[in-house]
């Protein structure tokens, strides 16, 4: 299955590296019946890898169960895996098959798995190795043909060190390791989930949806998130429902992202690769802006063009370059069609930029920013609105530039 349809049937949505990466090692390692063990911060979507893993299994038919271990009480955690024999404790009143006896032939997600009790961990170790166990209360045998999938939030190297998680059952749930990235290693996906969790908020509450403006992106982008994926989707669901504004700034935004045990809302944290990823980004916008002026200019001349030669502008666009020329007057039809194959339209038209040279990007940019002053009357944050840029971004383009104002 390809990566890009699994992220849609699933509702996983990113583009890193790093949860690419996890994503690949679970569909390799389906097909197969080894003991997986996800590891990751609280929050990051853990639960979605034994899906895909049970998904893309020849199991997939069959029943998959998944356990939270932290939720069931110790007293009762054997008997919900296991199953229990009428009348082994008190409560007892009938027979009960346990999660392992019901999901035979299918796959069981162990959540939390490092909160379980030293006694269920022995239990859970037999049925790793031989496929065998035991209801609680019964001397029986049973076997099961069952796939395990684990997942914990914490270090279980630093559990077996403390003596609370057992050795054995740690090399036999981790055949083969997952790795789930925290929400602040995956920057550019922090916008594309807030803006999905914004959108479903919209839907089913029927209210316009939020978004951001640029500066609240970048300092969402720059957030820690110590509560990752679940932390933000918190965040957009909030912002939607008690703010009245459906455009977001930085001061909406920063009331809902408090300081995190020390750690400021916005994070330094790799900030010059920081810098340089958001410089490429401004610099490709900018480009594009001039691109879509570019494409702008050309209709209105092909407008201008046609009304000139009595033409409408929809049959006028769909004639080929002989065609218009052989519209044109004889007299000058050579030298005013060569203008028109040649012109320049990065600046003010006029038949002196016929000739100019190529323009690099940095000359691109430059009479782009020049032109956005102008149009704004040296007003910088309109004219950083137009660029679809930030303001403090073009103080630093202007600079880099040398871009004298008037």
């Amino acid at each position: 299955m390809e990566l890009q349809t699994l992220k849609q049937r699933f509702g996983i949505i990113g583009t890193s590296e790093a949860m690419n990466r996890a994503l690949e090692i679970a569909v390799k390692v389906a097909p197969t019946d080894l003991s997986v063990l996800v590891t990751g911060e609280s929050g990051v979507g853990k639960e979605f890898f034994p899906q895909v893993i049970h998904a893309c299994s020849s199991r997939k038919h069959n029943q998959y169960i998944a356990v939270n271990c932290g939720a069931i009480p110790e007293g009762t955690i054997d008997s919900e895996l296991f199953g229990h024999e009428k009348g082994s404790f008190t409560g007892a009143t009938e027979a009960r098959k346990g999660y392992f006896e019901v999901a035979d032939g299918g796959t069981i997600f162990l959540d939390e798995v490092a909160e379980l009790p030293h006694s269920t961990q022995v239990r859970l170790l037999r049925v790793l190795q031989t496929g065998e166990f035991m209801r609680v209360g019964s001397s029986k045998v049973l076997k099961t043909n069952v796939r395990v999938v684990a997942a914990t939030n914490i270090s279980l190297q630093a559990a077996i060190a403390d003596g609370r998680f057992r050795e054995d059952l740690y090399y036999r749930l981790n055949t083969v390791p997952i790795e789930v990235p925290p929400l602040r290693e995956r920057r550019g996906d922090i916008y594309l989930l807030f803006r999905k969790f914004a959108a479903d908020v919209a839907v089913q509450y029927k209210m316009p949806s939020i978004s951001l403006n640029d500066e609240a992106r970048q300092m969402l982008e720059s957030y820690y998130w110590r509560g990752n994926i679940r932390q933000l989707k918190n965040v957009a669901e909030q912002i939607s429902a008690i703010e009245e504004a459906r455009v977001i700034t930085p001061q909406i935004l920063s009331r809902y992202l408090p300081d995190q045990d020390g750690v400021k809302s916005v994070s330094v944290i790799s900030s010059h690769n920081n810098r340089k990823s958001n410089d490429m980004s401004d610099e490709r916008e900018l480009l594009y802006k001039v691109l879509f002026d570019m494409k702008s200019d050309i209709n209105d001349l092909k407008r201008m063009l046609a009304e000139a030669l009595h033409q409408s502008p929809d049959s006028f666009y769909r004639q080929s370059p002989s065609e218009i020329k052989a519209l044109l007057p004889t007299s000058s039809q050579s030298d005013d069609y060569e203008e028109v194959e040649q012109w320049d339209y990065s600046e003010d038209v006029t038949n002196e930029t016929a000739a100019r040279p190529a323009q690099t990007k940095a000359d691109a940019q430059r009479e782009q920013i020049i032109r956005a002053l102008r149009n704004n009357n040296g007003r910088r944050r309109d004219a950083a609105r137009d660029l679809f840029m930030s303001e403090r971004t073009l103080y630093r383009k202007i600079k880099e530039l040398g871009i004298k104002e008037d």
